[in-house]
């Protein structure tokens, strides 16, 4: 969203000139209905025919002009965040109020031909649409490729008590792929063991750190659809006689896939396995799927998606029996700029007999490539 300041630009600094002088000269010859004649008309005086921007001296401002050539901004935003830019001006997002609002200047039809056009000055289709991103579930792995910081909580509400907690750091590698590092904590109240009396109570520490890589197999934008793998290894930093790790490198590889469901629904689906490097524990098979919907508070303002995840695994040994879990949540968007977000959600087991609790989780989302915790409100 940071881009959105500079993005803007395309649209909203480049109006400032060009509509009172070019687009009555041109608008008057020929009619704005096609991207390049919207953005011939309206932004190129400032930003040039090939949309690198102009110079400082040229445009007679100080804020630097971006280069929409380059890819690593110019597609990692939804249209809907440029549009709101362009709509009302740089403080709907926590912008610089001298970047002026459009939605009288043009008409709404125009500012997305608009829009349309600066996407075409990235010529590299490798780089997955912004408009492939959805909101992100408590459980279940996006496909779409980040740089976030998580912080994660839980705990159960039923004995035995337990609370945990996660920090959880991605950063994209290029226009496909991203690193992460997630560092889980964990305290359990631990039953006494028979005949030592001062055994039991409530221990914690660290858990299993992990690190993983994500890649995008598959982004088209046209049927509102990723593919996305990713291989992750667990590694045995948690005390396991404490029930904090497993005790073992566990190798996770993992399919999650993402599809836009008419104007604001999505779904999220990942399959995958832990596999154990050591016979105890076994491999597990899991399965993930949630489904929401966003709904924008007005017109541009906050973002609130409601979502429900089931969850599933299984030990695959003869005679194991799935576990089921559901899970009721909300993400909503703090920020005007939506780069930092708070999830709610309850995790509730669904088959019968389990010796598993009711869990409550929240976490907290920071988008940084957007901009620092301060900025953007």
């Amino acid at each position: 969203m940071r881009n959105i300041l500079l993005g803007g630009s395309v649209i909203l600094a480049a109006l400032t000139l060009a509509l009172g002088s070019r687009a009555e000269t041109e608008g008057a010859q020929r009619p704005l209905d096609t991207p390049l004649a919207v953005y011939s008309a309206a932004c190129s005086s400032c930003h040039g025919d090939d949309g690198r921007g102009r110079s400082r001296e040229r445009v007679g401002f100080d804020v630097g002009l971006p280069d929409f050539t380059d890819c690593t901004f110019a597609t990692r935003e939804p249209d809907g965040d440029w549009f709101a830019v362009t709509h009302q001006g740089g403080p709907i997002r926590g912008f610089d109020h001298r970047m002026p609002a459009f939605g009288e200047a043009l008409s709404e039809d125009q500012m997305r031909l608009a829009i349309e056009h600066v996407r075409t000055f990235c010529g590299d289709d490798a780089w997955p649409s912004g408009n492939l991103n959805q909101a992100r579930p408590m459980f279940t792995e996006k496909a779409f490729v980040e740089d976030e910081f998580v912080f994660t909580f839980g705990a159960a509400v039923q004995e035995p008590y337990a609370v945990d907690a996660e920090l959880l750091l991605e950063t994209r590698i290029g226009a496909r792929s991203q690193l992460e590092l997630i560092v889980p904590f964990a305290g359990v109240d631990l039953e006494p063991v028979e005949g030592d009396p001062g055994s039991g109570g409530w221990t914690g520490g660290i858990g299993d750190i992990a690190v993983g890589v994500k890649h995008v197999l598959l982004a088209a934008e046209s049927t509102g659809s990723i593919l996305s793998a990713i291989a992750e290894i667990i590694t045995p930093t948690g005390d396991a006689d404490r029930d904090l790790g497993k005790g073992v490198f566990v190798f996770e590889p993992t399919l999650t896939f993402g599809q836009l469901l008419g104007p604001a629904g999505f779904l999220h689906l990942q399959l995958g396995m832990e596999v154990p490097a050591e016979n105890d524990p076994g491999t597990e098979a899991l399965w993930r799927l949630a489904y929401g919907y966003t709904f924008t508070q007005g017109m541009f303002g906050r973002a609130w998606s409601p979502m429900i995840e089931v969850l599933g695994n299984i030990d695959i040994e003869e005679g194991a029996t799935p576990h089921w879990d559901l899970a009721p949540q909300i993400q909503i968007t703090l920020s005007a700029r939506q780069h930092i977000a708070l999830a709610l959600a309850t995790r509730i087991p669904l088959e019968p007999g389990h010796d598993r609790t009711i869990g409550v989780w929240a976490y907290f989302l920071w988008e940084w490539f957007d901009g620092g915790l301060a900025e953007g409100w």
